[in-house]
């Protein structure tokens, strides 16, 4: 197999709070685990690390590598939102400073000298892979030890490479692009002038930002929704 495989996750407990990052690594006949954890971080920076850690091991291999991952805000930010940023001096569109700046230069760095194939996949959805990357990071955050496999993919009790699971992870994406835009809102987002707020009913959002200039509205249909419109917005991407 001439391409190297990774599966990573990055987990916190709090936001920031307690972090850790997993990845899985498989080089041909040969599997690796990373992991590390830090203090106080977020989720998304644990994201960034394990995908480092995957990048890092591969950089002196001469082969394709993909970089399975549940996290949106890494692949966007990675094949997308860089090059804007770094065009406006590491500032977001709001002219805030781009949060995890130093991860985002060592992972852009990385991209421009070798190329890196990422993948989203749905998490928690029973992909071998994903699911031993979040167990390694998850376990981390928490201060468990860990004991990290590298050996030979035979003697590797997980089935990393079983993909059969990815049409399940397709259609469970799916499922959640199509109750972000339809059903019961989980809550109303409001920015006006930078300052981010969550809202209980439409009423009280639309009081915050009407006949406002610049001023951004959403509404949400789940906490990791939410989540993920607010690290948009403050990103300046949305």
């Amino acid at each position: 197999m001439n391409k190297i495989i990774a599966f990573t996750d990055g987990a916190s407990k709090g936001n920031p709070g307690l972090g850790g990052w997993g990845a899985v690594i498989v080089d041909g006949d040969d599997v690796t685990e990373t992991g590390g954890a830090e203090k106080k971080t977020t989720n998304n920076r644990m994201e960034m690390m394990a995908a480092l850690s995957a990048m890092e091991y591969c950089q002196k291999k001469k082969k394709d590598l993909i970089i399975y991952t549940d996290s949106s805000y890494l692949v966007n930010g990675i094949t997308k939102w860089v090059l804007g940023w770094q065009k406006k001096g590491w500032k977001t569109m709001s002219g805030g400073e781009v949060l995890n700046r130093d991860l985002w230069e060592k992972l852009s760095a990385i991209t421009k000298v070798r190329e890196v194939n990422f993948k989203v996949v749905a998490g928690h959805v029973g992909i071998p892979g994903n699911e031993r990357a979040d167990r390694i990071a998850s376990d981390l955050a928490e201060g468990k030890e860990v004991e990290l496999y590298k050996g030979v993919l035979h003697d590797y009790k997980i089935n990393v490479m079983d993909f059969k699971t990815d049409p399940v992870a397709v259609a469970s994406k799916e499922i959640r692009k199509i109750k972000k835009t339809s059903g019961k809102a989980f809550s109303y987002l409001s920015m006006v002038k930078g300052d981010i707020k969550t809202h209980k009913t439409w009423a009280e959002c639309e009081e915050r930002v009407k006949g406002v200039a610049g001023a951004k509205f959403r509404k949400s249909f789940s906490p990791e929704d939410e989540k993920e419109i607010i690290e948009s917005w403050r990103e300046g991407k949305k």
